[in-house]
């Protein structure tokens, strides 16, 4: 700071001893930097949105966090009270969910990683495609957690190893999955950059990462707006992120099965 404060304040500033001029110069920079402060909060204001270095806020609407990456709004979590409608009678019907297992190719000896796994209801149905290798049930709820868990132990599952994740990482051992799945998850992830980076350390060299979500392109699929997504928006924000579509299947009757790699 290039400051002549003898001129600013006179001759007098001259005169001062050491700690007074310390003061007065401490002062002035304080009002400097509150000055600004408050200018940047005033435009932020203005604008009704506040950004950092990756998403950007606003104000939130029905079931949304007011978080926004590349201009897709994030939305809540399902809290653990709906969790019945995951297991609910219709929906293998309405989903066609074995025809979505079907299509998954792994070796006996594949390493599966079901997250954000809910109540379980995919996690024990991919399972026996694996018989000699390992599912990991990863949720970040406790009471999913304790769902999990239980109906482990209800069917005796011998491969399913359940985890505790974070809101930034599956918390996956490094270069231990084949196949990481997301069920009607991925538009629910608070931080999806990080969950990105933290997944793609998780795969093997040629591990894949596999998203299942309501299609956002058609509007006669019921489901809440935020809720769903398009091929377009997944597309830009996995390539964000250093993944590729490899496989785009359009069999399922109201969601997309896109399979991803790493670039």
């Amino acid at each position: 700071m290039d400051l002549n404060l003898s001129n600013l304040f006179g001759l007098s500033f001259s005169l001062l001893d050491v700690n007074m001029k310390r003061r007065i110069i401490n002062t002035i920079i304080a009002v400097i930097c509150f000055t600004a402060g408050n200018i940047i909060a005033i435009k932020s204001i203005g604008q009704n949105r506040t950004v950092d270095s990756v998403y950007t806020y606003g104000p939130a609407t029905p079931g949304g966090l007011g978080k926004f990456y590349l201009r897709r709004e994030i939305a809540h979590v399902i809290s653990p009270s709906g969790s019945a409608w995951l297991d609910r009678n219709s929906r293998p019907q309405e989903e066609n969910t074995q025809v979505a297992i079907d299509k998954i190719e792994l070796p006996l000896t594949g390493v599966i990683a079901d997250i954000g796994a809910g109540t379980g209801y995919y996690t024990f149905k991919l399972a026996p495609l694996v018989p000699k290798g390992k599912v990991y049930a990863v949720e970040i709820q406790d009471e999913m957690i304790t769902a999990l868990n239980d109906r482990k132990k209800n069917l005796k599952n011998t491969n399913v190893e359940v985890i505790k994740g974070g809101t930034t990482s599956p918390n996956l051992p490094v270069n231990s999955v084949d196949l990481a799945i997301m069920v009607d998850v991925y538009h629910e992830l608070e931080y999806p950059v990080e969950m990105l980076q933290a997944i793609g350390r998780s795969l093997k060299k040629g591990g894949k990462l596999l998203l299942i979500e309501y299609k956002g392109e058609d509007p006669k699929v019921a489901i809440r707006p935020l809720h769903k997504t398009t091929v377009a928006q997944l597309n830009k924000e996995l390539g964000a992120n250093g993944f590729k579509l490899s496989y785009n299947g359009q069999f399922l009757p109201i969601q997309h099965f896109l399979l991803y790699e790493k670039e």
